[in-house]
């Protein structure tokens, strides 16, 4: 079983181990998220010079993982995952082994990403492509202007908790702010 939460990475130190095509995939979104990457592999597939990373050309260490709150190990090497994974470990820093999920101590779900509107769907590691399929769906179904919608009813929600005292009608009128919305897209769009 899985506790799922969003883990605020805005500016903090976190580390991706590998240089292919998956490392890239994760280095771009933990960047997305505002992480500060680092990556250390041999070698790095050219698309990594385009992506504003830290790159450590030279195997994995141990101390690597040192100040980090995050580490994505992303190589096609047992041992350098397991190494990673046990690094991390021993040092409390929360770690993912693609597609090895007995040395992860989290794991990733598909995500969906409509500005401020995050969807995050998993199926605990039993079946990524299933979560993926899920996600494409609601991706589908969900409007675009969803995040636009999110902010507009932050600002109204900050509004009112200003104007308005704790109060059974103030927790009543920010209920009533999503009341008979239409959260799926129309038929023209």
């Amino acid at each position: 079983m899985y506790y799922p939460l969003m883990l605020k990475v805005k500016g903090e130190p976190c580390l991706v181990v590998g240089g292919g095509s998956v490392a890239l995939q994760k280095a771009r979104a933990l960047r997305r998220s505002g992480a500060q990457v680092t990556a250390v592999s041999p070698s790095f597939s050219p698309a990594f010079r385009r992506l504003p990373v830290r790159r450590v050309k030279r195997p994995f260490r141990k101390a690597d993982v040192s100040g980090r709150v995050l580490v994505i190990a992303a190589t096609d090497s047992p041992r350098v995952n397991g190494a990673v994974s046990a690094a991390c470990r021993r040092r409390g820093i929360p770690v993912n082994v693609v597609d090895v999920p007995e040395l992860c101590s989290f794991i990733v779900p598909s995500i969906l990403r409509r500005g401020p509107v995050v969807i995050a769907v998993s199926t605990g590691g039993q079946s990524p492509p299933l979560a993926k399929a899920l996600r494409r769906r609601l991706e589908a179904v969900l409007p675009r202007s969803l995040g636009k919608l999110a902010r507009r009813l932050g600002a109204a929600r900050r509004n009112i908790l200003r104007a308005l005292p704790p109060s059974l009608a103030r927790t009543r009128l920010l209920k009533g702010l999503v009341r008979g919305l239409k959260l799926e897209k129309s038929r023209s769009s």
